[in-house]
């Protein structure tokens, strides 16, 4: 099937046509929006007020090529290579998960409870949403953050340039603490991490763009373990983050308890405390660091 004509109304229809077994048609008016954005700078409000104008050619095909890639089940962040994240635009691809409302919820957190931040370390960064939105709203703050994968790091780099941030990016394995030790020496007030988290048996439940398209490496926990990446992060605490400094975690609701278990069994700190998205679902962890006599 082809485009009816360089109508922008025809465009919106081609759209509809090809996805609505996929997508129900809220979800593809905003995919569309989100796409006549991108290519035509256009806003909400004039998506609908040129529904009767034409486009180019040139632009026609863009918005074709975005809806055929939609209809293979693409995530549309990757077809545009970027994404939004607490007001910031990111460079997203394969090699990074694509930000998440509920990741946006933890740096919410982070900010409104730390005003004054002075350090900060993220784990497992990915395309460096957590550390660049914090390093933008605590500019004086020293933040460092780290991942496993030399590709995440490069479109994390780019991503710290294009929003003109100072962040300190290395490569480290922190399920291997001499590696972790020999690369990062410093002691800061808040440690953050969003973890791989997804046990291989759920996988079954994940939307199939998501399976398809997302590294696996950011997405599940291999092993009998799964929460080993939280274990490891809780136990470099006692090295790395400071005397009342603390821990923020985003959680999977069902090893969520599992993992504020283990935080209160190692006895660094003073709470454990789980907490609750908008959604109402247990997401995050917050544990502050006690002071040891």
């Amino acid at each position: 099937m082809q485009v009816a004509s360089n109508k922008l109304k025809d465009s919106l229809s081609f759209f509809y046509n090809q996805l609505s077994t996929i997508y129900d048609v809220s979800e593809i008016k905003a995919l569309f929006e989100t796409a006549c954005h991108y290519y035509l700078n256009y806003n909400k409000t004039q998506v609908t007020s040129h529904l009767n104008n034409n486009i180019n050619q040139s632009d026609l095909l863009k918005l074709y090529n975005c809806c055929k890639n939609l209809k293979k089940n693409i995530p549309i962040q990757y077809i545009l290579k970027h994404a939004w994240f607490y007001n910031l635009q990111f460079m997203v691809d394969a090699s990074v998960l694509i930000p998440r409302p509920e990741t946006e919820e933890l740096v919410d957190l982070i900010l409104k409870e730390n005003a004054s931040l002075t350090s900060l370390l993220d784990i497992g960064t990915g395309s460096g949403c957590i550390p660049i939105s914090i390093k933008k709203n605590r500019p004086a703050a020293d933040v460092f953050a780290c991942d496993i994968s030399n590709s995440a790091l490069k479109v994390a780099t780019k991503n710290a340039i294009q929003n003109n941030c100072t962040i300190h990016f290395f490569k480290t394995d922190i399920l291997n603490p001499t590696n972790f030790n020999t690369t990062f020496t410093q002691k800061v007030n808040v440690i953050v991490s969003n973890p791989p988290y997804i046990k291989i048996n759920e996988k079954n439940t994940l939307h199939k763009n998501v399976i398809d398209n997302e590294p696996h490496l950011a997405l599940f926990v291999e092993g009998n373990d799964p929460i080993i990446f939280y274990k490891k992060i809780i136990d470099i605490c006692k090295t790395y983050l400071n005397t009342n400094g603390i821990l923020y975690f985003e959680l999977n609701n069902l090893t969520a308890n599992d993992v504020k278990s283990y935080a209160e069994k190692s006895k660094e700190f003073s709470t454990v405390v789980l907490l609750k998205d908008i959604n109402t679902n247990i997401r995050f962890l917050k544990a502050t660091k006690k002071q040891h006599v």
